[in-house]
């Protein structure tokens, strides 16, 4: 009886040493895989953060590119404005010539339509008896007709050839817009033919010329000594269109009314009065 129990004890005992090894196992093998859980974690999270970087850095270089594209379109865009510019530019460099051979054409159809054989153009004075009628301006800006200037004498061709040779020198000079050489073509003109039929066009692009070169003084001087000397000019009406202008390049819209106004009543008929109608109204609004 007393071997049974021993033998029942040493069983036990040797059972409960079997169990505790194999909770120490179990433990061991638990903490194990909890530290390899950890490093495991812990590289996951280096790998995560080296993605992270990698990916910031993806999207740093990305924004730059964008930004470098928006540059260039950008400076693509300033080029075609650069373009349309220069473009805008002829175009108005153009319009401006338009404008100029408008006015030199319009001058010169005047001049054809005028009355020949000595009768007189309206709002001109008479020609005197035996006077001899205004030569013609073909080819010069303002080549529109005069009065006969009372003075007048008889020239022999080649007077007349050297004086229109003259004047056209003159006026290719304000073609080419050189203002500053044609001022001086037309005053010398006017100092060898002052008694010329076409002195009253010489002094009116003279002040044309000083218009373009912004010397407004001396452009309604000469402008307001075409009128004190040739009123009855078929270029009057045009010196007092050019005097409104000026005025109004200077901001003198008063003044330039007044003188648009004192046009109307004075040559109503003439061409300039339909343009000085124009601009009154616009002035007034």
């Amino acid at each position: 009886m007393a071997k049974a129990v021993r033998v029942a004890a040493l069983a036990f005992a040797l059972a409960a040493s079997c169990s505790a090894r194999a909770g120490l196992f179990d433990d061991d093998e638990a903490r194990r895989r909890i530290d390899q859980l950890r490093q495991e974690l812990a590289q996951q999270g280096k790998d995560n953060e080296a993605r992270i970087q990698k990916l910031e850095g993806q999207l740093s270089h990305i924004g730059v590119v964008e930004l470098v594209q928006q540059i260039e379109q950008l400076n693509e865009q300033i080029a075609r404005l650069r373009g349309q510019i220069e473009v805008l530019a002829n175009e108005n460099q153009q319009l401006q010539k338009r404008q100029r051979d408008f006015y030199l054409d319009l001058d010169s159809r005047l001049k054809r339509l005028e009355t020949p054989s000595g009768a007189s153009a309206p709002g001109a004075a008479p020609s005197p008896p035996g006077a001899s009628p205004p030569a013609a301006a073909s080819g010069s800006p303002g080549g529109a007709g005069d009065s006969t200037p009372t003075t007048a004498k008889p020239a022999s061709r080649d007077d007349q050839a050297r004086e229109m040779k003259a004047y056209d020198a003159a006026s290719n000079l304000f073609r080419r817009n050189d203002f500053t050489s044609a001022v001086d073509a037309f005053r010398a003109f006017l100092a060898d033919y002052p008694d010329s039929a076409l002195a009253p066009n010489a002094s009116y692009w003279i002040g044309i010329s000083y218009a373009n070169l912004k010397d407004y003084p001396h452009a309604l001087a000469v402008q307001q000594e075409l009128l004190a000397k040739h009123p009855q000019s078929a270029k009057a009406p045009d010196a007092l269109l050019a005097i409104a202008a000026i005025q109004v390049e200077q901001g003198k819209a008063a003044d330039a009314r007044n003188t648009l106004e004192d046009l109307i009543a004075r040559y109503p008929t003439s061409d300039a009065a339909g343009k000085a109608r124009t601009r009154l109204a616009a002035l007034r609004r």
